[in-house]
């Protein structure tokens, strides 16, 4: 009997070890993910928005659309839209093609306009496909206004509407929302983007000027492979009829200021 009870005892010792160590383990990783900077958790979302949008092709960026994109900019859910207020405002991540692929992440942030009104006041994702050199120089100003400094258009969903040419023409940057689990275009005019300066400097450790992230002048930072692997997947950087980023003189002149 006695040797029973000691066996019973020695293997709830045992047990009581093994859990012990599986939720300290269990702990640690919490702690690793809640150590991670706001700004690399948000690159995550927006990975997942991604590949949330592009898993229901009848419904997602037509893939010709995004072949031809020179940027993609995704705001995930954090977007929150204060109706009444003019306070929509939301923080997501671009990228650039360049060269050498595309670009490393850079922060940005989103606020005005009127589009929070169109999505009955919850919080959305964003999609913004900047489509050509013009769209590019004015997003690589110090602030730019679209529907002011560039024409801007909701995009086009599903796999015909990618044979529709009219966004080529009309538009110098396409947008997309994704609210309650419905995806579609939206009109984002009187949006003004601009660089998230504080969340720049927590990702790459100092400020780094707009041009140089998007030009691909510095290393991917730290946290950045799952966003970038999933941009590369949905829209690999192959060369196109408007080729890759390339500096302008506008463009240029523009980011001399941010720095």
């Amino acid at each position: 009997m006695i040797s029973t009870k000691n066996a019973v005892t020695k293997y709830l010792l045992a047990l009581g070890t093994v859990m012990l160590i599986l939720g300290t383990l269990g702990w640690a990783a919490d702690d690793t993910s809640n150590d991670q900077p706001e700004v690399v958790k948000r690159m995550n979302k927006a990975a997942d928005v991604l590949n949330e949008i592009m898993g229901t092709p009848d419904k997602s960026i037509p893939t010709k659309v995004l072949s031809d994109a020179r940027c993609i900019i995704v705001i995930p859910s954090m977007v929150k839209i204060a109706v009444g207020f003019g306070g929509n405002h939301g923080k997501g991540v671009a990228t650039c093609r360049t060269d050498k692929g595309w670009s490393p992440p850079a922060p940005v942030t989103i606020t005005g306009g009127s589009w929070g009104l169109q999505l009955g006041g919850q919080a959305i994702d964003l999609v913004m496909l900047v489509m050509n050199q013009k769209g590019l120089d004015n997003l690589l100003s110090s602030k730019f206004k679209l529907g002011a400094d560039a024409s801007a258009a909701a995009g086009p969903v599903g796999r015909e509407a990618g044979a529709d040419t009219d966004w080529k023409m009309k538009s110098e940057v396409l947008s997309y929302s994704r609210a309650r689990g419905l995806f579609a275009g939206v009109d984002l005019n009187g949006a003004a983007i601009t660089q998230d300066k504080d969340e720049t400097r927590i990702l790459y450790g100092k400020m780094v000027p707009f041009k140089d992230i998007l030009y691909g002048d510095v290393a991917a930072p730290k946290g950045s492979n799952e966003f970038l692997s999933t941009i590369a997947k949905y829209a690999p950087n192959t060369p196109t009829k408007q080729g890759s980023v390339t500096p302008s003189e506008s463009s240029t002149t523009a980011s001399k200021t941010d720095k």
